[in-house]
C-alpha cells in the first residue's frame, strides 16, 4: 500500500506557473505508474497527465499539453507536475494517483488504486 501527499498548490495569476509535488510513502514507488487528475467545482475528475514507472513515457490531456510537464524522481518517491501559462480554467483541486495496473496512462479514475488528498490550484484572471 502507498500513501500519497500532494503539495505546491496555491493562488496564482493567469499566465503564471506552479509546480505540484506528490510524495509517496513506502519503498516500492517505482512499481507504480503515476498520474495527475484534477477536479473543478461541479465537474467530474479528469485526467491531466500520466507517467510510466521509470519515467520514460508520459501522456497529457489536450487541455494541458504543451504547457505542462510531468516528471518523477524515484529516488525521492516523488512525482511532479509543472504547469505554465496558467489559465482561470485550470482552477481545480489537483490529485495525484498511483496504479499497479499494466495499462499505462489510463484516463479513468477507477484504474488507480491510491489517491492523495488533493491540493487546490486557483488561477485568477
Amino acid at each position: 500500500q502507498v500513501q500519497l501527499v500532494e503539495s505546491g498548490g496555491g493562488l496564482v495569476q493567469a499566465g503564471g506557473s506552479l509546480r505540484l509535488s506528490c510524495t509517496a510513502s513506502g519503498q516500492t514507488f517505482n512499481s507504480y505508474a503515476m498520474a495527475w487528475f484534477r477536479q473543478a467545482p461541479g465537474k467530474e475528475r479528469e485526467f491531466a497527465a500520466g507517467i510510466s514507472r521509470n519515467g520514460d513515457g508520459t501522456d497529457y490531456a489536450d487541455s494541458v499539453e504543451g504547457r505542462s510537464t510531468i516528471s518523477r524522481d524515484n529516488a525521492k518517491n516523488t512525482v511532479y507536475l509543472q504547469i505554465n501559462s496558467l489559465k482561470p480554467e485550470d482552477t481545480a483541486v489537483y490529485y495525484c494517483a498511483a496504479t499497479t495496473a499494466k495499462i499505462l496512462f489510463s484516463t479513468t479514475p477507477t484504474s488507480y488504486q491510491y489517491w492523495g488528498q488533493g491540493t487546490q490550484v486557483t488561477v485568477s484572471s
